[in-house]
């Protein structure tokens, strides 16, 4: 009974109402927030803080429904108040020689809740709000990571937005050769995908875990290249006295390279994702298990700043992805003609040894009516089977005779699981 009369006393309160409140509680918010910014300066030397946001929300309001269709009023108020601010903000300069003009903006942007409410959904209206709130209070920090940010790395986004936004949506969706079953788009598709994991692990190492432990490292190189971590680890294994610290970054590389794999995989062939996940998970959590293991039993605190990791983006670095990514499509498909499922898998133990990567994804975006689903799944265990050990013989010649055993422990453990897996496929 509570309820109904609760209800229909809810209906019975006009939407406009119900905006109002909403406008006056958006504006105030952005004006205490510009208060609690501020609080150090007199009022006189503002344009305006929580009454004045609040007042102009209102004003916003009244103006924009006053008449909804043509906006008249409403324009006329925003030129009115455009004007109030530029002479304030020409005063304010001349007076303290220099003024900022965040403030102006978001007093602009409060006089636009109201219409922006009442022509979009609501989620943009609040996205809206929390963004000028986010964007208002983390002035210092802004200022303080744009000092950490070099020209290159503005250069290294501008490529990154170029190759991910203007040419993968320009290029064409079927084969251009005769001689190879590869469009322009899947191929770029490729090294968009791969480059966007390397450049997210590039910038988390390059700005949030400047001075990592080594098993964010190896978590963080495992995404860019569990192989290159691995060698980087193993060097580095010789210059310090930890013998399970190491082996810990690398187990988790190892690990992030099954997860970097699986993500790949959802990207170009959910069915494919699927079909893996019986598979990689269980690698997954072998690796990291062994990889806490060897990190708890060393309670040594060592940090490592990977400097080894080049810019994802590199043009050499792309342009080598791709020629690989072109030759094993040409190799899979020849191979599968004259060899078979038998021949694929030969080719998939033999790829372990070099980059994977260019292998594996050319696997994910083959027509799985060439190729079956389980024999890709297979394909792919054996790659990264072969991967594992090759990294285990990088470890035990590049890395210090102390980590031997445990490196020889924790990829035996994953390869024996690797291959128990492979069995369970009745290859």
């Amino acid at each position: 009974m509570v309820n109904n009369i609760s209800m229909d006393l809810y209906k019975n309160i006009p939407q406009d109402f119900i905006n109002f409140i909403l406008v006056t509680v958006f504006a105030l918010l952005i004006g205490l927030e510009q208060k609690t910014l501020h609080k150090r300066k007199e009022e006189d030397e503002l344009f305006g803080t929580d009454r004045t946001f609040a007042l102009v929300g209102i004003l916003g309001f009244i103006l924009y429904i006053l008449n909804p269709k043509s906006f008249i009023p409403f324009l006329v108020g925003f030129l009115v108040l455009s004007s109030l601010v530029a002479v304030f903000y020409f005063y304010k300069l001349k007076n303290e020689k220099s003024a900022g003009f965040t403030s102006i903006i978001a007093l602009l942007i409060t006089y636009t809740i109201a219409p922006v409410m009442y022509t979009q959904p609501h989620w943009l209206l609040l996205l809206i709000i929390i963004g000028v709130l986010i964007l208002l209070e983390i002035k210092k920090d802004l200022l303080k990571f744009s000092k950490k940010i070099s020209h290159t790395d503005f250069i290294t986004l501008a490529k990154f937005l170029i190759i991910a936004g203007v040419i993968l949506p320009l290029l064409p969706n079927k084969p251009i050769f005769s001689f190879i079953d590869i469009s322009p788009y899947k191929f770029w598709l490729a090294i968009v995908a791969v480059s966007s994991i390397s450049y997210i692990s590039y910038l988390l190492q390059k700005y949030v875990f400047k001075e990592a432990g080594i098993l964010v490292t190896g978590i963080l190189g495992g995404l860019y290249s569990s192989t290159a971590t691995t060698i980087v680890l193993a060097k580095k294994s010789k210059t310090n006295n930890s013998k399970c610290k190491i082996v810990a970054g690398i187990l988790m590389a190892s690990a992030m390279m099954y997860l970097r794999l699986l993500l790949l995989a959802f990207i170009f062939n959910k069915n494919i994702a699927f079909a893996l996940l019986p598979y990689f998970i269980p690698l997954i959590i072998i690796s990291v298990l062994l990889g806490l293991f060897f990190n708890f039993k060393d309670k040594s605190k060592i940090t490592h700043k990977f400097a080894t990791n080049k810019n994802p983006l590199e043009f050499n670095t792309a342009l080598v992805f791709g020629l690989l990514f072109i030759v094993f499509a040409k190799i899979t498909e020849v191979v599968m003609q004259y060899y078979g499922n038998n021949g694929i898998h030969i080719l998939s133990l033999i790829v372990g040894v070099t980059d994977i990567d260019p292998f594996i994804l050319n696997l994910f975006q083959t027509k799985t009516a060439l190729i079956s689903i389980p024999l890709i799944v297979s394909s792919t265990v054996i790659a990264t089977t072969s991967n594992a050990f090759i990294k285990m013989i990088y470890a035990l010649i590049l890395g210090s005779k102390k980590i031997r055993l445990n490196i020889i422990v924790g990829f035996t453990a994953i390869i024996v699981v690797s291959i128990i897996l492979l069995l369970s496929l009745n290859l």
